[in-house]
């Protein structure tokens, strides 16, 4: 019984593991017939790819060589166009060859015609040339150059006409422009009418100043005049002293400091050391600042100290009533004007005619005038060429060699000229050039005597027979002498003696 219990879990076991065996070995069975079925279903679809992949080659094969062969075709196409158009181009050029061959032949058969009728011609043109010559009596030769000549003088005498027209034109219209201009440029200035004049008197208190002023044994005027370098002349007029010297500044520096020493009171030799010094150093400030002043009203700059103390020096100045550093002031806004007009360098042009009467300014003994002491200034202070030209020029000096040069002459011509400027009347400028000649004419030898350039210059013309070379020299230094010691004229005066030879003889 036991046996039984023992078998049947046994055999209950054995069934199991067996069933269990038989199953897996079911189960592997299946597995590997999928298996197989998966691998059979791959490799008929691995090989209907491998078809479709073929096939598909086969295709681009065949698209690609189509294309290609298409390609061919239309080179091969375009080839044979070329082709056509190379041979058209050929037949052409070989016409134009023909054609070029046939034009040469028939030049040269013109050419060959040319040549005889050349030759022909030229025998008539000999045959008529001679005949003409006959006829005429004149060769080839002389008939060309008769007929330049004829047609030269009538050449010349139309350019001679076409010329004096354009000319006139020019002179007309010339001077009407500088006429616009200058009125323009007058209508433009602003400045006073009459320039400051400086007042060599003083006025007094009273008369018992004099006495105070010429002092014990005459101590108090010999004092001041010792120290400024001025003659004082005290007179019978009435309240008033006068004061006398070239030179402007000085007299400047007289006059305030009588001034001073009148109102102070105070008046002896060691009083009048200490005003005359004190008023030497404000008028020497004064110079400087009257030169910086002007500069700065024109715009102008870059003036070396020098040039500025000699502008400042002719604010005590005066030619004629005018007072020479206003008219320079007034000549540079002329000349700015007209510069600008004209299309010149305006800046040269107002800085020239500002300092073309700088000489005047200048304290020198040379017996140079004012316009060359003036260049040797500009030219110490490196000014432009153009400028020294200008300031040497302004009296014809010498000859203008820019156009500014020209414009401060006529700048300083307006401003001396125009109504009220200068205070000598035209009686007293002929009387002055009558004087002048006068005093050349009473000379022994001199035939006659001319004042040129408003008195600058007088040219005298002597009896060659009279006067012999060396003696024109003395009788030159004679007249200028003269003129020193009876006249008073601002600048200098050039003296020319003429001796002129004329030899006349007749024929009969």
């Amino acid at each position: 019984m036991w046996i039984l219990y023992f078998i049947l879990p046994l055999a209950g076991l054995t069934l199991g593991w067996t069933i269990r065996w038989l199953y897996a070995r079911y189960q592997l069975t299946a597995s590997e017939q999928r298996a197989e079925r998966i691998k059979q279903d791959a490799i008929k679809e691995a090989e209907a790819k491998k078809k479709e992949i073929l096939l598909e080659a086969k295709d681009q094969i065949i698209r690609d060589r189509n294309q290609q062969e298409r390609e061919t075709r239309e080179r091969r196409a375009e080839l044979q166009r070329y082709e056509r158009r190379v041979v058209q181009k050929e037949e052409q050029i070989d016409k134009k060859i023909s054609q070029i061959e046939k034009t040469e032949e028939l030049l040269s058969e013109k050419e060959k015609v040319f040549e005889q009728r050349e030759v022909a011609l030229g025998k008539e043109e000999e045959r008529y040339r001679a005949e003409l010559e006959r006829i005429s009596g004149l060769t080839a030769e002389e008939a060309k150059a008769l007929i330049i000549q004829d047609l030269e003088n009538e050449a010349k005498h139309d350019a001679q006409a076409l010329t004096n027209k354009i000319e006139a034109e020019a002179n007309l219209a010339g001077e009407k422009k500088a006429r616009d201009i200058l009125l323009a440029s007058i209508q433009r200035l602003a400045t006073e009418v009459t320039g400051e004049v400086t007042v060599a008197s003083v006025s007094l208190p009273n008369e018992e100043m004099k006495g105070r002023i010429i002092g014990r044994e005459g101590r108090n005027i010999r004092t001041l005049e010792t120290l400024t370098g001025v003659d004082i002349i005290i007179d019978d007029t009435p309240e008033a002293v006068v004061i006398s010297c070239f030179d402007p500044v000085r007299r400047e520096i007289a006059k305030v400091a009588l001034e001073r020493l009148i109102t102070d009171g105070r008046i002896h030799p060691a009083r009048i050391e200490e005003i005359v010094t004190k008023v030497s150093k404000d008028i020497s400030q004064k110079i400087f600042e009257e030169g910086e002043k002007v500069l700065f009203d024109l715009g102008i700059h870059n003036i070396k100290q020098d040039g500025i103390r000699a502008l400042g020096r002719l604010y005590f100045r005066t030619s004629y009533g005018q007072n020479v550093l206003s008219h320079s002031k007034e000549v540079a806004v002329i000349a700015g004007i007209l510069a600008a007009e004209t299309g010149a360098n305006r800046d040269i042009a107002k800085r020239a005619a500002l300092l073309h009467d700088i000489g005047k300014g200048v304290e020198s003994d040379s017996d140079l005038n004012h316009a060359e002491i003036g260049m040797d200034m500009a030219r110490k202070m490196g000014e432009d060429p153009r400028i020294i030209n200008a300031i040497g020029s302004h009296h014809n000096d010498m000859e203008p060699s820019c156009i500014e040069s020209v414009l401060v002459q006529i700048a300083d011509a307006i401003s001396a000229a125009r109504p009220g400027a200068r205070r000598e009347t035209l009686d007293n400028y002929a009387k002055r050039l009558k004087n002048l000649e006068n005093i050349a004419t009473g000379f022994t030898g001199v035939d006659k005597a001319f004042a040129i350039q408003a008195g600058r210059e007088l040219r005298i013309i002597v009896n060659n027979d009279a006067v012999t070379e060396d003696q024109s020299r003395e009788l030159a230094k004679d007249i200028a002498k003269k003129i020193e010691n009876d006249l008073r004229y601002p600048g200098r005066i050039k003296i020319t003696i003429i001796r002129e030879t004329r030899i006349v003889e007749y024929a009969r």
